[in-house]
């Protein structure tokens, strides 16, 4: 098992900013793409960011040039900045990996956290 531990969420004004991180840990796994998906009630689940183990990145069109996503590979840990925050960026945010055993391949989630924006 990969356990997946995030932080960093909260209550944030409008136009403010935010850095969620997520800590992997789970012994013998190689861990590729991290990413952070996010769920806003009565919506589905959908991908905010992901990165490689290499740095490449993806982002969704709803955050693109307000967020960053960054990964330390040392310490299995992703990171989420993100700015100019708006009202319909309240979700709870899940980091989520593909981590790889022998020769299976695994995907984790974390337990979520709540980021709400709103004045």
């Amino acid at each position: 098992q990969v356990q997946l531990v995030e932080s960093g969420g909260g209550l944030v004004q409008p136009g403010g900013s935010l850095r969620l991180s997520c800590a992997a840990s789970g012994s013998g796994f190689s861990i590729n793409v991290m990413g952070w998906y996010r769920q806003a009630p009565g919506k589905e689940r959908e991908l905010v960011a992901a990165i490689s183990s290499g740095g490449s990145t993806n982002y969704a069109d709803s955050v693109k040039g307000r967020a960053t996503i960054s990964r330390d590979n040392a310490k299995n840990t992703v990171y989420l900045q993100m700015n100019s925050l708006r009202p319909e960026d309240t979700a709870v945010y899940y980091c989520n990996c593909n981590a790889k055993k022998s020769f299976y391949e695994y995907i984790f989630w974390g337990q979520g956290t709540q980021v709400t924006v709103s004045s």
